[in-house]
């Protein structure tokens, strides 16, 4: 059975949303101490001057350095209170129902991911990412859990949602996406990126168009489909 939808997909279909919000994060958060109890479960951010407590907490997985695999928290034995992992059971679920193994196996090697990471919390950056393209979920912090190995979690909290989308700071993502980030299919990736940012997304000829308050932006593509350069102004917003 052919299926079109795939794990790289995913990740492009994640990635400028997943970066901007994790920006966001930093800029909440500063620097910050971290403590969980699964059991309660509660999720506590010790900042500077407050400390935040998340409203949910979802635990994705772990990944190990040891046995350099990651392990869903559906599959953990350690047997994990329902609401804590039914976010990773509904991503088995999604596996199964598209065909993409990654996620509808219980323990994925990393060597079986995108690049064959060898470091625990880039295994853990991937699968994470994919979660937050099925969940739409789109905040996650990833914790040392002892021994080397990374604890992925998606939390939630009034804070940590995103600002209406403002000309400067979208550009700033899709430059820095571009930069920084493992992209397979750009246009797929910006295409998905607008949309889910609620902003105005044509990308039906060779071109791509973004549209939003105040701002446009036309994205040129090279002969492999690749951001070959992005042209972006400003118009005066609605209302004055």
């Amino acid at each position: 059975m052919h299926n079109s939808l795939t794990f790289t997909d995913l990740l492009d279909d994640a990635a400028l949303l997943s970066l901007e919000h994790q920006v966001h994060l930093e800029e909440v958060l500063g620097g910050h101490s971290w403590h969980v109890d699964l059991q309660q479960p509660r999720f506590d951010f010790a900042c500077a001057t407050r400390t935040i407590t998340c409203t949910a907490v979802h635990l994705l997985g772990s990944a190990a350095p040891g046995p350099g695999t990651w392990l869903w928290a559906w599959a953990n034995p350690s047997g994990f209170p329902e609401t804590v992992v039914a976010a990773s059971a509904r991503l088995r679920d999604f596996g199964l129902q598209y065909g993409i193994q990654e996620l509808a196996s219980a323990e994925v090697p990393f060597s079986a991911l995108p690049g064959a990471p060898t470091e625990a919390h880039v295994a853990a950056g991937l699968l994470t990412e994919a979660a937050k393209a099925v969940t739409g979920r789109w905040t996650s912090y990833n914790g040392d859990a002892g021994g080397g190995t990374r604890a992925a979690f998606l939390v939630e909290h009034p804070d940590f949602r995103l600002p209406p989308p403002e000309p400067a700071r979208v550009m700033r993502v899709i430059q820095q996406a571009l930069a920084g980030l493992r992209l397979t299919d750009h246009r797929r990736a910006l295409h998905s990126y607008a949309v889910k940012r609620g902003l105005g997304a044509d990308f039906s000829g060779e071109q791509g168009r973004i549209t939003g308050p105040g701002f446009e932006a036309v994205v040129e593509f090279d002969g492999y489909g690749r951001v070959a350069g992005i042209k972006a102004g400003l118009s005066a917003p609605h209302g004055g």
